[in-house]
């Protein structure tokens, strides 16, 4: 990292007892070391803090870093917000897979220390910009850390989707949906639709069926220049889910927009992260090479 970290946001999942005891722990152990805290303002609420609680302009003008403690829902949601900042952010698992927030609960003390010190190292992540364009006129737009997803909503049959790549035709796709996803989110929904796994470095989108009707429509990764458009194909109606936090109700003729957006995250690794080893671990597969 560039520069000492003088201040520092704090973001947590409300409603986890645990949660609670272990933002108060760490806010007394920064504060402890001399370090400015701003604790984001609903997190803030639910610990009863008045003073120190911060919005996202407060904390975007004010945090040299941000560290969100719960599981990866937590970290997405802060990086959204924070993303047209360029905030830096530093994950401690208090979820289950925790394949972003990659500082364990138990070593969360020391490790914020070697965060402090500087020893932490910098992991840039692309992010998509969707948009809903409905008739021309744009209708909804926002951005996603892991993934798109066009899906079928509350209907009981598939929907069909025109997927064009830079304005040339891929396919039609007659599916439950369809999820788009970055090399973030490629081990997360698209993980379990039998999607690729791309190296956070691989400039690439993977655009993964759901249940298509063709068995062969398989995944295809696209390079993170192109443009995707998805049409729907009437007289269908979908849901447009982003990063699973928001979400858009789409009609027929509407076409979702997905590119490379201009905004970017960039999480915080602990000295020792290795993403092939985080992989091994979570994924459960063999636990160390043969000599």
């Amino acid at each position: 990292m560039k520069g000492p970290i003088r201040s520092v946001a704090l973001f947590g999942k409300s409603g986890s007892a645990e949660v609670v005891e272990a933002l108060v722990a760490l806010l007394e152990h920064l504060q402890g070391r001399g370090v400015n805290v701003l604790v984001e303002e609903g997190i803030a609420a639910a610990l009863g803090m008045i003073a120190g609680a911060a919005g996202i302009d407060v904390i975007a003008a004010n945090a040299d870093a941000a560290i969100v403690l719960g599981g990866d829902g937590t970290l997405l949601n802060a990086a959204r917000r924070l993303a047209a900042h360029d905030i830096p952010l530093a994950g401690i698992n208090q979820g289950r897979l925790g394949f972003m927030t990659d500082i364990a609960r138990a070593d969360m003390l020391g490790a914020i220390d070697r965060l402090l010190a500087g020893e932490f190292t910098p992991d840039r992540r692309t992010l998509l910009d969707a948009r809903v364009l409905r008739d021309g006129r744009e209708v909804f737009q926002t951005i996603a850390l892991n993934d798109v997803v066009v899906n079928k909503g509350d209907l009981g049959r598939m929907i069909e989707i025109e997927v064009r790549v830079d304005g040339e035709f891929l396919y039609a796709l007659r599916a439950d949906g369809v999820i788009v996803a970055t090399p973030t989110g490629s081990t997360a929904y698209a993980l379990s639709a039998n999607g690729p796994i791309l190296q956070p470095a691989v400039p690439g989108f993977a655009l993964v069926p759901l249940c298509p009707h063709a068995l062969t429509h398989r995944p295809i990764t696209v390079s993170d220049a192109c443009r995707i458009e998805m049409a729907l194909v009437a007289p269908h109606e979908a849901r447009v889910h982003c990063d699973g936090q928001s979400h858009f109700d789409a009609r027929p003729g509407d076409i979702v927009r997905l590119t490379r957006s201009a905004f970017g995250v960039t999480l915080l690794h602990p000295p020792g992260y290795s993403y092939f080893a985080m992989l091994r671990e979570k994924l459960h597969w063999s636990a160390s090479p043969k000599r």
